[in-house]
């Protein structure tokens, strides 16, 4: 019997998960490398890499990951480290949390959202300009 040594090399994290249309789960999902969510998830949904919710997608619950890309439907909280990227067809109603945003026309975004570090404190130096005299 043949081993085939480029098999058991592969790297982890760069395997893609998938929950397919027409599948349904309910609990909580923990993944070390990228995901797709074609089908439904009600739970918990936390990945180290990128998670991609297609069209037909529908996520309730809590999303953590690095990187996000949605499509279809999300009902909850959103943890996106880097950038979450919502296409014209996505829903998100919740709370979200992201390093970056990006949104697509036709996009449904009804969401409180705080983004990452980049964000300056705009408050404090208007406060300075406002003082200043032409």
């Amino acid at each position: 019997m043949r081993k085939d040594k480029s098999v058991n090399n592969l790297d982890q994290g760069s395997k893609q998960n998938r929950i397919s249309d027409g599948t349904s789960i309910v609990g909580d999902v923990k993944s070390q490398g990228d995901f797709r969510l074609d089908g439904s998830l009600e739970g918990k949904l936390e990945s180290t890499g990128k998670v991609v919710i297609g069209k037909n997608g529908l996520l309730k619950g809590t999303l953590i990951c690095k990187d996000a890309d949605i499509e279809g439907k999300v009902e909850g909280i959103l943890k996106v480290e880097e950038l979450l990227n919502l296409r014209a067809s996505a829903v998100v109603n919740g709370d979200v949390s992201a390093g970056r945003l990006a949104v697509e026309p036709g996009a449904d975004f009804n969401a409180s959202c705080e983004m990452g570090n980049g964000v300056k404190n705009l408050s404090n130096n208007v406060r300075k300009e406002t003082g200043k005299s032409a």
